[in-house]
């Protein structure tokens, strides 16, 4: 089973410009690479050609050694005193995140959660092209979300084959996640995303990635009441 929590997973061996296998990104790595992509998305639609590590670094928010020890996992483009291509550096981190592939993304559940993430504009900017969104409730099915009509649960496999789907996010209750879940890959999709409150089991070779926005907001408690504590005094 190749399950996963909100830590970022490594990116598989990806060729390098001359055919042969480069080395696995570490998890780390590809959790800063996303920023570094979006950063240099910015400078894109600035109209900046050129960015030095330092820059790229501050507007990251990492140390220029840990950006140029994460741009070698994916070629190190920059040029002492001028820096990197903004627009070179940015597609070359798209493909090795996958990003120039064809994604098609169906969301399974039209609540409130559903239905916002059907509505977010910023995932074709990414490359992600969400095809169809799902909902049981009869008094759903049918509805308009965004430029999507709600299709029926009951007929998941066949829009999901006659979309193309290949990745599916799962916006539903506890109860109703590992039997969706289990149609969702039994259909043939390799890629999932879970927004339930439950842990769910996939089999070998699926990519179950899940996000627990309670323990995220458990975990930024702890932080929080860290930084009020008064100071202790030896």
């Amino acid at each position: 089973m190749t399950s996963l929590d909100s830590t970022p997973q490594a990116v598989p061996d990806l060729p390098d410009a001359t055919g042969t296998p480069a080395k696995q990104i570490p998890p780390a790595a590809v959790a800063r690479l996303t920023i570094y992509l979006r950063a240099l998305n910015t400078l894109l639609a600035d109209g900046i050609e050129r960015v030095s590590s330092e820059s790229l670094a501050e507007a990251s928010g990492v140390s220029s050694s840990t950006l140029r020890k994460d741009l070698s996992h994916v070629g190190s483009y920059g040029t002492r005193g001028v820096g990197y291509e903004v627009q070179y550096l940015s597609r070359h981190i798209a493909a090795a995140l996958g990003l120039t592939h064809d994604w098609k993304v169906a969301i399974v559940g039209a609540g409130n959660l559903g239905k916002a993430l059907a509505r977010y504009g910023g995932f074709e900017s990414r490359g992600f092209d969400v095809v169809a969104i799902f909902d049981a409730d009869q008094m759903v099915v049918g509805n308009e979300v965004g430029w999507l009509r709600v299709s029926d649960v009951a007929d998941l496999e066949a829009v999901l084959h006659r979309t193309g789907a290949n990745m599916v996010v799962l916006a539903l209750p506890a109860s109703v996640a590992q039997d969706v879940c289990d149609r969702v890959v039994a259909a043939g999709v390799r890629s999932v995303l879970s927004f339930a409150p439950v842990m769910l089991q996939v089999p070998e070779g699926v990519n179950l990635r899940k996000v627990d926005m309670a323990t995220e907001l458990q975990i930024l408690a702890y932080h929080a009441q860290r930084a009020q504590a008064p100071e202790q005094t030896a």
